[in-house]
């Protein structure tokens, strides 16, 4: 029956019905929809759900499959965003009615997810094209066992049913899209149905278009709709309708599928086999697309929804005869992380053990006292920034040569220069060009004879004659032991190396294979041999590219391997790649622990560092204010200088003697109290606790220790023992036996406040409650370690005379006290060089970390000469890099510039300013609830009730980012994330001060109205 005979159901037909079978008055609204009827209907309740009304000649079989996958997909996933079933009040999700001229019609209600489609929203907003991958994936996973006969159809939607599509190709009118169509559908027929047919086979849904995905105000996929093509076939021809849709109208469309495979590899493995054709399989689903819309507009020219999308399928389809389809195959298996050119590791192997059976390519040792290694981009241009000709190139790159007395110029692997011109550089981004070199250029007189490296044979020899090509190219087959084929590439050849060059012509290891072109039949450029390793040749034959964009490094890198590796320079000649945000937090999310989390809700890139500011790549400058590591600034001219002056001189063990490591353990315990005074020096201060807790645990013969409620001491197994900052969190296991976990001592959340006059007292009688049930169970104590003002428990001041009554009590018990300085020493707090004496005690152990080498990885425990002596117990302790000389320099002179530029005085000055401007704003912002700190370790802990003292997470979260935004970081901690902690550099300035207060005022100002 045809469609135009079908009754078509009014808006008020439809609320009738939904009326009868629902039992629910709702108005309706109609939807659009290529075949069916779909309405919109709204209670009076607000709820909102679809309406279907399924033409007669609908299968049966086919509507129970939809209404059993949708129940099998929620009983699997149910945090899946789809459609949901809706009972009538006849028991069925699905219900034959009959219409007005007695045909059978079938009903169904689903409910509504609300959202933009992704189309729309895509057009308002940059969206994460990962998400669509990921679910996908998930929905794919669900249906992993399922099975429905009415899945089992013939359907021209199925791109594994793709050759029925040649009978349409001849309605295209467009002759390029029908000769492209044609050809795709050719390969397939030929090639890829035969690869596809031993692919995993499952249900899938098979049309997650950007019509058919819906995402929220935020971005976030709300929502998948329309099931009515789901079909069993192959899993990766899922990921191939998702990917053809996903490129449509992008300016970057390869880097758009490969969002969408990294997003689904993520939660639903693809095999390699799958990603060999999903290329080809994308292009297939796009063939069908032209040859479907052909087909049906021919039939119903009127009818403009079967035109949707189709001038974007064009242009992709032409933009994609552009695309080389092994670069993406390659991008693919990157994503998936899989080797992106399988085979690349194992011929870097092969070229490193048989390093004496390659034989040089030049005449010229190529020792680092012989070469010159150069930066071409600044050499491309003249003083005025005019690109130089060849002859002034030449001039200029060899009298450098001349002047450096290197016989040869080297221009290096993966640099990224700016010498590129001609349109073969471009790439079908319009925004990104090829600049990245995949070869070593060997500068050498024009004509200098060229040598095989290894026996091989001529693969490629062409004269490419374009400007700024290569000239004359000669490409060499080589293969390893193993049979393995690799290639190298010599381009800006003679004209007159021509007539070495046959197909097939076999060259021995040694014999000469070129010679050196002047310019300009070398492509026009100065004289130098472009020297390329390949494994593959990738259908470009002599065009194979010299030269990779950014975006596609990886492919480009594992394709071309380093030629230093068949070279053997011992000089560095090879650049450091820079990526973009996104590729960063890519390479992150693929190669490294989710544990290592990035700040900020948009991630900053930073590049340098100098003094308080951070700047990034664009060059924007950053007040850093949570910084504590860098200690006196960021890469401080001094702290580098004694780096750099020791580096290349000496770094060793401390089993030699030395100056550095006696002179700094002097002048390090010359700012602590007696009767501390021997030095242990670690790389961090996680392991100066961790040695910490064993001169404890050594010297009472006790294991038990006593901590402070939401303490953190480093990120060792035996110090996680120790924090309640991990252990009671996510992830953690709760608290040891062998640990006591005294009350936090916080006079603003805790039970005594700061202006009891006993503060302190009390909250030292709550900790020695623990020490006397730890006593009570017959146990003595090893150590109580605490921080001398609390960082992850919120930037705490401890309350006067709490430590003094605590270390009392501990030493009474037979225990050890120790001072966790990491976070707060060396001068932070303004009155005393270390945060225990303002608490008017000695420690019998202090650790030291975080600003001791101003980032170099340092750390230190400082302890008495009865400590160390017990420890000293034939068990030798032996640190391969900790008091290294390198290291002893930094440390040594981070004291100095401490004390000479005055920073711990500058510390107290600068504190006190920031203190008294944040308390002032307190009566102006009830948000803020408390201000405390000492010198510049600062706290500002947001409250929403300042009786309650609801905390305020998410305002404070929202300062953080609103500072960000006016270029000054900070960030939060405290058990409720609800403190703002100030702990910039020590170099940190009044003028820096009063920056952060204003522009904190204004971010105050709009978090509290918006609340």
């Amino acid at each position: 029956m045809s469609v135009n005979k079908l009754h078509v159901y009014t808006v008020s037909e439809a609320e009738a019905l939904f009326q009868e079978f629902y039992g629910l008055a709702a108005k309706a609204s109609g939807l659009p929809s290529e075949r069916d009827q779909n309405f919109r209907m709204d209670t009076a309740k607000g709820e909102s759900c679809v309406l279907k009304l399924y033409a007669p000649e609908t299968d049966v079989c086919w509507l129970d499959a939809q209404d059993q996958l949708l129940i099998e997909l929620v009983n699997q996933d149910a945090g899946l965003p789809l459609p949901r079933l809706i009972e009538n009040n006849k028991k069925a999700t699905t219900y034959k009615i009959t219409d007005c001229n007695g045909q059978d019609r079938f009903i169904r209600a689903l409910t509504w997810l609300d959202g933009e489609v992704w189309n729309k929203a895509a057009q308002k907003q940059s969206l994460d094209f990962k998400q669509i991958g990921e679910l996908m994936g998930r929905m794919d996973l669900a249906l992993k066992s399922f099975m429905h006969a009415g899945a089992d159809r013939t359907f021209l939607w199925d791109v594994a049913q793709a050759s029925a599509h040649t009978a349409f190709i001849s309605l295209i009118e467009d002759a390029e899209i029908k000769a492209i169509v044609e050809s795709i559908l050719e390969k397939f027929s030929k090639e890829t149905a035969s690869a596809l047919s031993r692919l995993p086979r499952q249900v899938i849904h098979n049309d997650a278009n950007d019509y058919n995905i819906l995402v929220d105000k935020q971005g976030k996929i709300s929502g998948l709709i329309d099931f009515g093509d789901f079909i069993k076939s192959h899993r990766v021809c899922e990921v191939a309708v998702a990917c053809a849709y996903a490129m449509l109208a992008q300016k970057d469309p390869v880097g758009k599928i490969c969002d969408v495979v990294s997003g689904y590899h993520k939660v639903n493995s693809l095999c390699e086999e799958e990603l060999a054709i999903l290329y080809d399989l994308i292009r297939v689903r796009l063939a069908e697309s032209s040859c479907m819309a052909a087909q049906q507009y021919a039939a119903n020219p009127e009818n403009e929804y079967l035109l949707i999308s189709q001038k974007d399928i064009r242009d992709l389809l032409r933009k994609m005869e552009q695309i080389n389809p092994q670069v993406v195959h390659y991008r693919l298996r990157d994503v998936c992380g899989y080797e992106a050119c399988a085979g690349s590791r194992k011929l870097e192997q092969w070229l490193l053990t048989n390093a004496d059976k390659i034989g040089p390519i030049c005449q010229h040792d190529l020792s680092p006292e012989n070469v010159l290694v150069l930066d071409l981009s600044p050499l491309s241009v003249n003083e005025e920034g005019i690109p130089r000709s060849a002859e002034d190139a030449t001039n200029v790159i060899f009298d450098l040569m001349k002047d450096a007395g290197a016989a040869v110029g080297v221009g290096s692997y993966l640099e990224d220069r700016d010498v590129y011109k001609g349109d073969f550089f471009e790439t079908v981004d319009p925004d990104e060009k090829r600049t990245v070199h995949l070869g070593i250029d060997l500068f050498l007189p024009a004509y200098e004879p060229l040598y095989a490296p290894l026996d091989g044979i001529v693969r490629v020899h062409n004269d490419n004659t374009r400007d700024y090509d290569y000239g004359p190219v000669v490409i060499l087959e080589h293969k390893t032991d193993e049979g393995q084929v690799f290639y190298t590439k010599y381009g800006h050849l003679s004209r007159s190396s021509l007539e070495l060059w046959e197909d097939g012509k076999a060259f021995k290891k040694g014999e000469v294979i070129g010679y050196l072109g002047p310019y300009p039949e070398n492509g026009n450029w100065a004289p130098h041999v472009h020297f390329q390793l390949l494994l593959d040749l990738m259908g470009m034959e002599n065009d194979i590219c010299g030269v990779a964009a950014r975006s596609e490094i990886n492919v480009w890198s594992s394709v071309c391997p380093s030629p230093n590796l068949i070279l053997g320079m011992k000089t560095k000649c090879q650049g450091d790649v820079t990526r973009s945000s996104k590729s960063i937090r890519e390479e992150r999310a693929r190669h490294l622990s989710p544990n290592l989390s990035l700040s900020y809700s948009e991630p900053l890139k930073i590049v340098r560092g100098e003094g308080q500011y951070l700047y990034t790549e664009q060059g924007e400058q950053y007040l850093d204010m949570v910084n504590n590591v860098c200690h006196v600034g960021h890469c401080h001219p001094r702290v580098v200088a004694a780096a750099t002056g020791q580096m290349p001189v000496l770094n060793t063990n401390t089993r030699y003697m030395h100056d550095n490591i006696v002179n700094y353990a002097r002048e390090l315990l010359a700012t602590f109290p007696d009767p501390l005074e021997v030095c242990f020096f670690t790389n961090s201060g996680s392991e100066a606790n961790d040695l910490a807790l064993r001169l404890a645990q050594n010297y009472t013969g006790q294991k038990d220790m006593l901590i402070v409620d939401h303490a953190y001491h480093g990120n060792l197994t035996s110090l996680i023992d120790l924090s309640p900052y991990k252990f009671n969190r996510k992830g953690g296991k709760g608290c040891p036996d062998h640990v006591k976990i005294c009350p936090m001592p916080d006079g603003y959340r805790g039970p005594v406040k700061w202006d009891d006059p006993d503060c302190g007292d009390k909250y030292a009688a709550m900790a020695i409650e623990q020490l006397s049930a730890l006593q009570k169970q017959g146990r003595k104590p090893a150590a109580f370690i605490a921080e001398s003002l609390l960082g992850c428990g919120g930037q705490i001041v401890l309350p006067d005379g709490y430590l003094k009554r605590v270390y009392e009590a501990v030493r009474g018990a037979g225990g050890l006290c120790i001072a966790d300085e990491v976070q707060v020493g060396f001068g932070r707090v303004g009155s005393h060089m270390w945060g225990f004496e303002l608490q008017n005690v000695v420690p019998d152990i202090v650790t030291l970390g975080k600003p001791i080498g101003n980032g170099h990885p340092m750390g230190g425990v400082i302890t008495t000469r009865a400590v160390a002596d017990t420890f000293f117990n034939g068990m030798e302790y032996f640190n391969t890099f900790g008091g290294n000389p390198v290291s002893c320099a930094i440390g040594q002179e981070v004291l100095q510039v401490i004390r000479d530029e005055r920073l711990q005085h500058n510390a107290a000055q600068v504190g006190q300013h920031i203190l008294g401007g944040l308390t002032e704003m307190m009566a102006r912002y009830p948000l803020i609830g408390d201000v405390r700190g000492r010198g510049l370790f600062i706290g500002a802990e947001l409250v929403s009730d300042r009786e309650t003292l609801e905390p305020a997470t998410a305002e404070a979260n929202k300062v953080v980012n609103l500072m960000k935004e006016k270029s000054i970081l900070l960030s939060t901690d405290g058990p409720l994330d609800n403190v703002v902690k100030i702990k910039p550099p020590v170099c940190f300035t009044i003028e820096n001060a009063d920056q952060f207060l204003k522009e904190f005022d204004v971010c105050m100002a709009l978090v509290s109205q918006a609340r």
